[in-house]
């Protein structure tokens, strides 16, 4: 969400409030539950807005519609949310002083889920302010604004980027996470400790999500599955990087998105078994949680590859390289603490996703 950010009024494209009863529950007659969603316009935020929409919640969407990759799709995902008259976009930069804090203060927002970011392993390598401005000041200062005006729960997004050079899989929330290896992962683990001071603070039932290499329809054009797709429709060779031998725990759009709002229905609590002679690094004596989210099921680069091909109907011309400065081997989801915590593992297959991408991606592009 940050990066270079587009010029815009103090919080604008208001729309009026709703009628709303803080103490009601989505469904309740005259009542509605609103919950901010930071990053609506983004992959992960427009697929969570439009499951909290359908349960019934008003959602406040508010993006800075930042040129990281191609604002017009941010702007079309924007727009099919705006369809429904329980979403209020907002545009505005969460790393400007006081911006977040009217918001809080007009809308007091039940739930507040965290996902704008400046996004993107290899751009920290060269870009690393960008990551400074969006994810850190970003983040204290959306901090600052629910300490003043305390949600009933916030979710941050983090990234399975933060077990770094941990080589003990499945990565599980209770692993050490102390050597990050991008200042990506850097600032997605400072989000989790930051938000860790204000729940043993002030008592803000804060949880983190580690998503595992997110993909689908309406997904990020930085990101491999969108890059190989177009590449191979157009002719043009891919970039394999450690010759294709990597895996990655691919999870998909929705899969993530639905294990967003079950975590959201479960407020953080303090563990009472908490131990501070033997710290568990995924809970607390505050009300602080910290969840994985993946599809517990390994893929090697190749043979996603290869489910692209066979989704396009075309064969790649591989450019095979060594691994990249910051890429971790391999990725790997232990998500027993999310079924235990909410009764859910994400399960969508690797070869029905990537048909579900390229098909969009034909028709939105007219391939």
């Amino acid at each position: 969400m940050a990066g270079k950010a587009h010029k815009s009024t103090r919080l604008s494209n208001r729309a009026a409030p709703l009628p709303f009863d803080r103490l009601g529950g989505a469904g309740h007659q005259g009542a509605m539950k609103t919950a901010l969603v930071t990053g609506s316009a983004g992959f992960i935020g427009y697929f969570t807005a439009r499951r909290l929409l359908d349960q019934g919640w008003r959602v406040i969407g508010l993006d800075a519609f930042s040129d990281y990759y191609e604002v017009a799709l941010k702007e079309r995902r924007q727009a099919m949310l705006s369809q429904s008259p329980g979403f209020v976009p907002l545009r505005a930069r969460l790393e400007d002083p006081g911006r977040l804090m009217d918001l809080f203060a007009e809308y007091q927002p039940d739930l507040v889920v965290h996902l704008a970011a400046q996004a993107g392993v290899r751009f920290s390598i060269d870009s690393p302010r960008s990551y400074v401005e969006a994810n850190l000041i970003g983040t204290f200062e959306l901090l600052e604004a629910a300490r003043a005006h305390p949600p009933a729960h916030m979710l941050l997004a983090s990234t399975s980027s933060a077990y770094g050079a941990n080589t003990d899989m499945p990565f599980s929330e209770h692993q050490p996470t102390v050597h990050p290896l991008q200042f990506y992962a850097a600032t997605k683990r400072a989000n989790e400790l930051m938000a860790h001071a204000y729940s043993h603070l002030y008592r803000l039932p804060t949880t983190g999500l580690r998503f595992f290499t997110v993909y689908g329809p309406w997904g990020r054009p930085d990101m491999a599955l969108f890059l190989f797709t177009r590449n191979i429709l157009e002719g043009k060779p891919i970039q394999v990087f450690n010759h294709g031998n990597h895996t990655r725990d691919f999870t998909y759009v929705t899969d993530i998105a639905e294990g967003v709002i079950r975590v959201s229905d479960q407020i953080a609590q303090p563990n009472p078994h908490w131990n501070s002679d033997q710290p568990d690094p995924a809970t607390s004596n505050a009300p602080w949680r910290l969840f994985n989210i993946g599809n517990n099921n390994p893929v090697k680069l190749s043979a996603y590859i290869e489910a692209i091909e066979a989704a396009v109907g075309k064969k790649a011309i591989q450019e095979l390289l060594p691994l990249q400065a910051g890429d971790v081997p391999d990725t790997y989801a232990n998500v027993n603490e999310l079924q235990t915590a909410v009764g859910y593992k994400p399960a969508t297959p690797v070869k029905e996703g990537v048909a579900n991408f390229v098909a969009w991606y034909r028709q939105f592009y007219g391939v």
